[in-house]
């Protein structure tokens, strides 16, 4: 006798406690770090080539985001993939949780080539020097 297909498939879906919990609090970690962003649901949607109910489902964990999904996010949301699964990156960081403007500002300058580095220091003793007085 023959399993319908929709059995099969309900069956390969279930997921544990465990693994829902994951998805609820991915789903969040996502949502904040968008908020952060400014970036609208509908924006991360395009960037994923899903809905914007589909990117609502994944932040309520209605839904499971795919892996493959999980590096375009990263990547628009400016953080490493540990950051999305609540581990931070950074050893030493001394807190944890989402990483603050601040410091989101501090890795993105590191990034850039080292003269224009070297002008943003510049910058920053030039108003700090202001501050002070």
């Amino acid at each position: 006798m023959a399993v319908p297909s929709h059995e099969l498939t309900t069956a390969a879906m279930t997921i544990s406690t465990e693994e829902r919990d994951f998805f609820i609090a991915l789903g969040e970690r996502i949502a904040n770090l968008r908020k952060t962003h400014a970036i609208t649901q509908v924006q991360l949607a395009e960037a994923l080539g899903v809905s914007q109910q589909t990117v609502q489902a994944y932040e309520v964990g209605r839904r499971r985001i795919p892996v493959s999904a999980l590096p375009v996010v990263a990547r628009l949301m400016q953080v490493p993939m540990e950051e999305l699964f609540g581990e931070s990156s950074r050893a030493g960081r001394g807190k944890r949780g989402p990483m603050s403007q601040l410091e989101r500002s501090i890795e993105r300058i590191g990034e850039l080539p080292k003269q224009k580095q070297k002008f943003v220091m510049e910058m920053l003793e030039t108003v700090l020097a202001q501050a002070n007085t």
